[in-house]
């Protein structure tokens, strides 16, 4: 998680939400990283686990992620959540919860919906605290 809130952390310093996201693979080394680029790309799908995902998949050759654990600083959202199911990713591992817009188990939770054909296990609140502090301060810096 302390990678995740570096990503997080560079995330924020260039204006964009601080949100980080590692893949590792099976042996827990790093595959891929990644953090928000929405506002440096332009794009409303760069969210970290997004690139994350997409990173891994390219250095593996491979669409499918099994045995990757995707770390993240905050729940997932829809979006993301579906990403995680499409790769195929056993494991998630996340921050802060997001009450607003979680779809691991807040909001919605989509990643162990026993109606889908892929779920996952959840690991929740790992270092909350460090991950809601860096969004907290990200959003009253812009008030």
């Amino acid at each position: 998680m302390r990678l995740a809130l570096d990503e997080a952390r560079a995330a924020g310093a260039a204006g964009d939400v601080p949100v980080g996201a590692l893949v590792l693979g099976p042996d827990g080394s790093v595959v891929a990283a990644a953090h928000n680029e929405k506002e440096l790309l332009g794009d409303p799908t760069a969210h970290a686990e997004v690139l994350a995902i997409r990173r891994a998949a390219a250095a593996a050759g491979d669409k499918v992620l099994e045995g990757a654990t995707l770390v993240v600083t905050l729940e997932p959202c829809v979006m993301c959540a579906g990403a995680i199911l499409a790769a195929r990713i056993p494991t998630v591992v996340f921050g802060a919860w997001d009450d607003k817009a979680g779809a691991a188990g807040s909001v919605y939770d989509v990643l162990r919906d026993r109606r889908l054909n892929h779920r996952v296990e959840v690991y929740a609140g790992v270092d909350a605290e460090a991950s809601s502090a860096l969004l907290v301060e990200f959003f009253e810096a812009r008030r």
